[in-house]
């Protein structure tokens, strides 16, 4: 009786199966999914608060009008003079001015945000996100429309008294509201001592 030949080496050796996948991947599609469904929940309440931030971009734009430095000049044979000792920091008062109401803006909203227990979430952080962004605009031309500077008749009559306006020189400053609020709301998000953020 002759003994089993031994199995080939080289190429006709059989193949190897290859090794389970990792256990830890099993899990990304329900997480994925219970992500998806929360989103899902919070996206009526999230649009809601969204445009409640919107709204609050018209006090932040009054608030900006009644802050805000401006300056008196008379006009005169050629041009314009001051009245009175306007600052030398006035041509960047409005920005710095803006900058401090949309921060303020953004602690607000980021607080708020986090406080609403139940809506804690993507959702809620990218409702955050946009409504504190379109908030910065709404409040940029709403001060930029109620307190418009000079006309070119105005300047042309002389002894005419003509007061500045509000004009925003630098676009990032729009930024400040929602890197506030996002700052904010990360930064409770990372001493929430619960994997859902403490949702009750």
């Amino acid at each position: 009786m002759s003994s089993p030949s031994p199995l080939p080496d080289g190429p006709y050796a059989p193949v190897a199966s290859a090794p389970p996948a990792p256990a830890a991947v099993a899990p990304v599609r329900p997480v994925a999914r219970a992500v998806l469904a929360e989103v899902r929940r919070d996206l009526r309440g999230a649009a809601v608060w969204a445009l409640a931030l919107v709204v609050t971009g018209i006090p932040a734009g009054l608030l900006w009008v009644w802050l805000a430095p401006r300056a008196r000049f008379e006009v005169v044979e050629g041009g314009a003079v001051p009245v009175g000792n306007p600052s030398a920091e006035l041509l960047v008062a409005d920005d710095s001015v803006l900058v401090l109401v949309l921060a303020g803006l953004g602690l607000l909203a980021g607080g708020t945000a986090w406080a609403m227990r139940r809506r804690r979430g993507v959702a809620t952080l990218v409702a955050t996100a946009v409504g504190t962004a379109l908030a910065a605009v709404l409040a940029w031309q709403l001060g930029e429309l109620l307190a418009p500077g000079p006309t070119a008749a105005q300047l042309g009559d002389v002894g005419t008294r003509v007061t500045t306006g509000l004009d925003l020189s630098s676009l990032p400053a729009l930024a400040v509201a929602p890197f506030t609020a996002l700052l904010v709301y990360v930064v409770a998000a990372l001493f929430a001592g619960a994997d859902d953020l403490g949702r009750r």
